[in-house]
C-alpha cells in the first residue's frame, strides 16, 4: 500500500495557511487604532488648533491697535506741515504789531486802531484754530531747559535762579499732540557769576 507524499503535505499547508490567516488577522488587530487612540489623536489636533487659533486672535489685535494708533498719528501730524507754516503767518503778524510804535498804538485816529485791532483777532482767531487742532503753545519761562522742546539761543548771568533756568523767549515754541512742531527760542540763566576761588595758605593774599 502506498502513500501519496501530496496527501502528508495537505494538512501541512493547511495549517500554514490558518496560520498566516491567524497573523494576518493580528497584524489588523494591531494596525485598527482603538477609540481611545482616536480620542488621544482628536484631543492633540483640537489643542493645536486651539492655539492657532490664539495666535491668530493675538495677531489679529496687534494689527488693529497699529492700525488705529496709525490713523491717530494721520490725523493729529498729518496737518504739521500746515500748522508749521501758519505759525510762521503769525509770527509776521505780531512783528507787524511788534514794529508799530507805542504812539501810534495809541493814536485816536479811527483807521489805524480799526486795522490794528484787526490784526490782532486775526492772530488770535488764527492760534485758537490751531489749537483746535491739537496745536498747543509752550511756555518754557521759569522752567529748566529741556533741548527737547527748548532751543537755547543765549545765556544770561542771573544769581537769583538755578543755572539752566529759561528767563526769557524770544520765539514761542509749539507741539501738535506729544511731537513738537516748532522748540521755543529761549535765553537761559547760568547762575551768575561763580564765587571766586578761596586764596591758598601762606599766598600773599591769605595775609
Amino acid at each position: 500500500m502506498t502513500t501519496d507524499p501530496k496527501d502528508h503535505s495537505a494538512p501541512a499547508e493547511n495549517q500554514t495557511e490558518e496560520q498566516v490567516l491567524e497573523n494576518a488577522g493580528e497584524n489588523n488587530a494591531e494596525a485598527t487604532p482603538t477609540e481611545e487612540d482616536v480620542l488621544l489623536r482628536l484631543a492633540r489636533e483640537n489643542e493645536e488648533l486651539k492655539d492657532r487659533a490664539l495666535r491668530l486672535a493675538a495677531e489679529m489685535e496687534n494689527l488693529r491697535r497699529r492700525t488705529q494708533r496709525d490713523v491717530a498719528d494721520a490725523r493729529s501730524f498729518g496737518i504739521a506741515n500746515f500748522a508749521r507754516d501758519m505759525l510762521a503767518v503769525s509770527d509776521n503778524l505780531q512783528r507787524a504789531l511788534q514794529a508799530l510804535p507805542p504812539e501810534a498804538r495809541e493814536s485816536e485816529e479811527h483807521g489805524l486802531k480799526v486795522l490794528v485791532e484787526g490784526v490782532e483777532m486775526i492772530d488770535r482767531l488764527m492760534l485758537s484754530t490751531l489749537e483746535r487742532h491739537g496745536v498747543k503753545r509752550i511756555e518754557p519761562e521759569g522752567q529748566k531747559f529741556d533741548p527737547n522742546f527748548h532751543q537755547a539761543m543765549f545765556e544770561v548771568p542771573n544769581p537769583e535762579v538755578p543755572a539752566g533756568t529759561v528767563v526769557q523767549v524770544v520765539q514761542a515754541g509749539y507741539v501738535i499732540g506729544e511731537r513738537v512742531l516748532r522748540p521755543a527760542m529761549v535765553g537761559i540763566a547760568t547762575g551768575g557769576p561763580k564765587a571766586a576761588p578761596a586764596p591758598a595758605e601762606g599766598s600773599d593774599d591769605a595775609k
